[in-house]
């Protein structure tokens, strides 16, 4: 897959990074997928504009939905909304921001400065080629974080993050509680291959229930992957993962304790990080 760049900055190339994942099909040896890799991140520009704004740890903990965008004249911002049933999402995390929701992932440094702006460094976009309307999107959020803007959080429930640019734009975002968030800690990091097909399971308050069927995969600390586990059923759900019959598929995932446990649910959760491999299963 190739990158090019993304017109962010009117007065900057942006240099697009692809990140791309290892995987066992594609290398000598199945590996571990990797971190994706990050760019260096010019300072941020000066700019008078000040005002009350969050702190940086402020931003962090919520994933973003965006609800309301308008530019200087008032106008809503059409570009940033491709349907009715997706919305752009804003990510910040450990002084990066990750940007979903359009055609490619987008990420970038970001820092709030002494005068409370939210200052947004160069960023980088994987490469994919979609509907005209993601690609637009794209672009239009790109020329929103281009620009210092000033955060403003209501602390409703959920809470709304409302940017604001110099030149009178806006935007609101609505907050959803991440799981490191709701479960009060970083989890750890686990790999499950998920079989194709459900599995009748006996479960306490469930008649005739089907799990899903799961194994977990490990690697070596040279990358290589181990043979698996032994098929188990998993009683509960993955977080933020969709089941379709017929692929059989291996997920990165961020497996958390709860405490308290809920009576009918399970004392572990697992999220979905990401799908790292993918494939139709063979008919029987």
């Amino acid at each position: 897959m190739a990158t090019r760049p993304m017109n962010i900055r009117p007065t900057t190339t942006i240099l697009a990074l692809l990140l791309p994942l290892a995987l066992a099909a594609c290398a000598a040896g199945e590996r571990a997928p990797a971190t994706e890799p990050t760019a260096p991140m010019p300072p941020p520009e000066n700019n008078d504009t000040a005002g009350p704004g969050p702190g940086s740890h402020m931003l962090g903990g919520q994933t973003w939905h965006l609800q309301a965008a308008t530019d200087a004249e008032g106008q809503r911002i059409e570009a940033l909304f491709p349907s009715y049933d997706r919305a752009l999402t804003l990510a910040f995390e450990d002084g990066r921001v990750g940007v979903s929701g359009g055609c490619n992932h987008i990420g970038g440094s970001y820092e709030v400065d002494a005068q409370g702006r939210l200052q947004i460094g160069r960023l980088n976009s994987t490469m994919k080629a979609c509907a005209a309307s993601l690609m637009q999107a794209d672009k239009a959020i790109g020329e929103l974080l281009a620009q210092p803007l000033l955060p403003r959080i209501e602390e409703t429930a959920p809470p709304r993050l409302k940017l604001e640019s110099a030149d009178g734009g806006s935007s609101t975002w609505v907050g959803e509680a991440t799981a490191e968030t709701r479960y009060g800690g970083p989890g750890e990091t686990v790999f499950l291959e998920v079989a194709p097909q459900r599995a009748a399971c006996n479960h306490p308050l469930i008649p005739d229930h089907q799990c899903l069927q799961v194994r977990e995969i490990r690697y070596a600390d040279n990358g290589i992957k181990q043979p698996p586990g032994e098929w188990q059923p998993l009683y509960g759900e993955i977080e933020g993962f969709e089941f379709v019959a017929g692929e059989r598929k291996v997920l990165r995932l961020k497996k958390f304790t709860r405490d308290p446990v809920p009576a009918d649910a399970s004392s572990v959760a697992y999220v979905l990080d990401m799908v790292v491999e993918s494939e139709i299963a063979p008919a029987q």
